[in-house]
């Protein structure tokens, strides 16, 4: 008989049984399609060996008038600008104390720090400067540096790990604190019960992660949730204004440069105090604040609904006049703002249930509303975005398109997606652009998992939709850069970052230029493909399997196939191989016998790369029906 193509449709599909698949790709991990092929994706490699403390929610990446190239990151802990090689620690400060005692244990690192009124959480960072004398053996040089707060012991009181451990039991000294802005979680957490968090009365935020207190005043019995801590980060020029998650709006001017341990930023004057997130609209260039206050300043008027905008070309304006075009506006379709992007000349406003249209009109009204489509919003901060001016984003159990009209995206992988998500931390869902392989890509934490650990891939070209567990906290497409830059969190790795900070120990980002070679940060990257079964013939005779033609291109090293048998639906698999296929192999001999075979296409070796085409095989009837 003539040789017999393989045939396989393009896509991952997991709507299916594995038998509904029939003739489809079911699996894969570190693959994408192009041409209607799968191939292993491009490789990373790190753009410096310094890594970031904590884990990065917000990435931008702009040149400057000058054309000088810089990225910006904001961590659960800090704010970073990076450019030319270097990074510069740019996290803004709350202000400054007066430590009136240090307090020291013989034979322990641990420094009890005396200041009235601090504000510190557990995790905040202080430097500590102006230190009038050694204390218990630790020197001045010592207590002199930043530290991370290891226990907020109360409201005039916390700890700090020295680098040398006290020689005896000691108090004394004096000094200056400059304190940054409170840290947040690096994940989502969610509980009940009292040991879910702390307990007992309701708290200021300066008190929240002390014994005795809870969050946005729920008592102990009740759920608590802490939400992961986001930035949003966009131009102001070729400045950056940084708006943390339920905090302040910060500035950072270019000029500046890059000083490490100094915070750079500062507060936009008269901007809210208190809001979700933030952007910057397109050429009337308004600052637009989503979630915010509707009393400037009173933190306690936050409204997740509420919109406010500055005056045009000015940062500093946020109060309606009628020389000016600052203004407001409350949504009324859903219980909070979760996400906005520009888009289409305008700006579109996700609600947990809805989208918005956000049109700037000029005076006297400035902005026009209108609401697109409802039973559509996006599940969190980061899970849209506009590519050429066609908006993606993932809702609750669907994902959606705005093209001029609202579609829901057909999706093959939709209920494997949505049936394993952490739906108690979505908002760390992080949607990107890979512009070259006309990619959307959704990175999100796994049902099991309290950090991003899996990705859904939507080709919007092909039409195809793959899976992986490449874990990306943030990604900024190419651009300012050759290469997308990307970053990624691990909870448990102590590398040290680009500013020695005492008293931490874990939670680090690296940040990697993707699409750059074929291997993982200088180690194998594993990639896989396997298909469901594929009739042979009709399905209804045996048949003997005795050679295959293997068909790559772009092949660098060797690609393994295995090929699984089976003789019935409901039957087991028998596997074959796998069949080590090199750049010189013309044929592989088999011994398959069988109605069904499934096929599995992977390399795990560095420098390895491929494309599948078509494989053919020789086979021939073998059996009767039956």
């Amino acid at each position: 008989m003539p040789l017999q193509k393989l045939q396989v449709a393009p896509g991952i599909d997991k709507q299916n049984t594995e038998y509904g698949a029939e003739g489809k790709w079911i699996d894969s991990d570190n693959v994408r399609f192009r041409y209607g092929q799968p191939e292993k994706i491009g490789g990373w490699e790190k753009v410096s060996s310094d890594a970031l403390l904590g884990a990065t929610r917000a990435i931008l990446t702009w040149s400057s008038n000058a054309g000088v190239n810089y990225a910006m990151y904001g961590t659960n802990k800090k704010l970073y600008a990076y450019s030319e090689g270097s990074y510069g620690d740019i996290t803004p400060t709350r202000g400054t104390g007066s430590i009136t005692q240090f307090a020291t244990t013989s034979g322990s690192k641990t420094v009890t720090v005396t200041d009235a009124s601090h504000g510190c959480l557990i995790g905040d960072h202080v430097t500590i400067s102006s230190v009038s004398g050694a204390v218990g053996g630790i020197t001045q040089a010592n207590l002199q540096n930043e530290f991370e707060i290891l226990t907020a012991v109360d409201d005039n009181t916390y700890t700090i790990e020295s680098p040398a451990a006290a020689t005896s039991t000691a108090t004394g000294a004096t000094a200056t604190a400059t304190y940054e802005i409170n840290s947040g979680p690096a994940t989502s957490i969610y509980g009940y019960g009292w040991g879910a968090s702390v307990w007992d009365s309701t708290s200021s935020d300066a008190d929240i992660g002390r014994w005795g207190n809870t969050r946005e005043g729920l008592t102990g019995a009740q759920a608590v949730k802490l939400t992961a801590e986001n930035w949003a980060l966009d131009n102001w020029g070729e400045d950056v204004l940084a708006q943390k998650f339920d905090g302040g709006l910060y500035y950072w001017d270019t000029s500046s440069g890059l000083s490490s341990n100094v915070a750079e930023s500062t507060t936009v004057s008269n901007a809210p105090t208190k809001s979700r997130f933030m952007l910057v609209s397109g050429d009337d260039r308004h600052v637009i604040c989503f979630g915010t206050e509707t009393t400037i300043g009173t933190t306690t008027t936050q409204d997740n609904m509420f919109i406010r905008w500055s005056d045009q070309e000015d940062t500093n304006t946020w109060t309606p006049s009628s020389t000016n075009t600052a203004g407001s506006q409350r949504l009324t379709s859903g219980n909070k703002i979760n996400a906005a992007v520009r888009s289409r000349g305008a700006v579109l406003i996700w609600s947990d249930t809805a989208l918005y249209q956000m049109q700037f009109v000029g005076p006297p009204f400035t902005f026009g509303f209108k609401q697109l489509g409802d039973n559509c919003g996006a599940v969190g901060l980061d899970a849209a975005i506009d590519v050429s001016g066609r908006a993606f984003w993932m809702g609750n159990d669907s994902f959606f398109t705005f093209d001029g009209a609202v579609k829901k995206i057909p999706c093959s992988v939709q209920d494997y997606v949505f049936d394993d998500i952490n739906k108690n931390a979505l908002n760390e869902v992080f949607c990107a652009s890979n512009s070259d392989f006309s990619e959307v890509i959704w990175f999100y934490p796994s049902a099991d998992s309290l950090q991003i650990d899996r990705h859904v891939t939507f080709n919007y070209a092909e039409n195809l939709w793959y899976t992986g567990s490449l874990s990306r906290s943030t990604w900024a497409d190419r651009g300012v850069y050759p290469n997308p830059y990307a970053t990624e969190y691990s909870s448990s790795d102590s590398t040290a970052t680009i500013s020695t900070i005492y008293g931490n120990k874990v939670g680090r980002t690296f940040v990697y230029a993707q699409e750059k070679g074929v291997d993982a940060a200088g180690s194998a990257m594993t990639a896989y493909i396997e298909s469901a079964d594929i009739d042979i013939g009709d399905g209804d005779n045996f048949m003997s399997i005795s050679r295959f033609i293997p068909d790559f291109k772009n092949q660098v090293g060797n690609v393994d196939i295995t090929v699984k048998s089976r003789s019935y639906p409901a039957s087991s698999q028998t596997t074959h191989g796998p069949y080590v296929v090199s750049t010189s192999t013309t044929k592989q001999d088999t011994r398959i016998r069988g109605r069904q075979l499934a096929l599995r296409v992977s390399s795990d070796a560095t420098s390895d790369n491929w494309r599948y085409g078509t494989m053919r095989f020789d086979g021939k009837p073998d059996g009767m029906r039956g």
